[in-house]
């Protein structure tokens, strides 16, 4: 029993070290202490299954290989790192969709005799919108306070450019309170469990 937790603890500094994380990080997204962590990756306990389940889909490896011992050389080969790449290539073919969507407008609209670079502007916050609903789904939810941001910022801008004649550069004013409130937002966390848990 005692070999098993020392495989364990080793699998699990390795992957946490390979994820770039800190015991405390580690914590933190799995709601448990570095205390908690810190006990694991001595092997003075073992994590229930479902947390070992976390911590295996976080790596991108199965459970099997928190449980099996592996030289220290052994590369570690995620099972999703086609879906990775997958994934990105799926965000780029949106966005360059809207894109191109956004140039047939222009285009068709030139045609008819009307040059609109608005509709550019307009395709900026539709990306972001698609960005995040991806980033959402498959990404870094950190990365979405970059995005939202990036979106009101925007959506401002469009406004902004839209009634260019009227000169409304006050509304540059209401993106300030919108991007404090953006980050408070971001930097609530949870609270981690205090009890330890084996």
């Amino acid at each position: 029993m005692e070999e098993s937790k020392k495989i364990v603890a080793e699998n699990i500094i390795r992957l946490r070290t390979s994820l770039g994380l800190t015991q405390a990080q580690l914590g933190e997204q799995l709601n448990y202490s570095d205390k908690s962590v810190s006990k694991w990756e001595r092997g003075e306990s073992v994590p229930d299954v479902f947390v070992l389940k976390q911590i295996a889909d976080m790596a991108g490896v199965t459970v099997d290989f928190l449980l099996n011992a592996h030289s220290p050389d052994e590369v570690i080969e995620p099972e999703n790192k086609k879906a990775h790449y997958s994934r990105r290539f799926i965000a780029l073919t949106v966005i360059a969709g809207i894109w191109a969507l956004a140039v047939l407008l222009f285009v068709i609209l030139w045609i008819l005799g009307i040059i609109s670079w608005i509709v550019f502007v307009g395709a900026i916050p539709i990306s972001l919108i698609t960005l995040l609903v991806l980033n959402s789904v498959w990404g870094n939810r950190w990365n979405n306070v970059y995005i939202i941001s990036a979106l009101v910022w925007s959506i401002i801008a469009l406004v902004y450019l839209s009634a260019l004649d009227q000169n409304w550069w006050q509304l540059f004013l209401l993106g300030i309170p919108a991007q404090i409130i953006i980050i408070f937002a971001f930097s609530i966390k949870k609270k981690p469990k205090t009890q330890e848990k084996t």
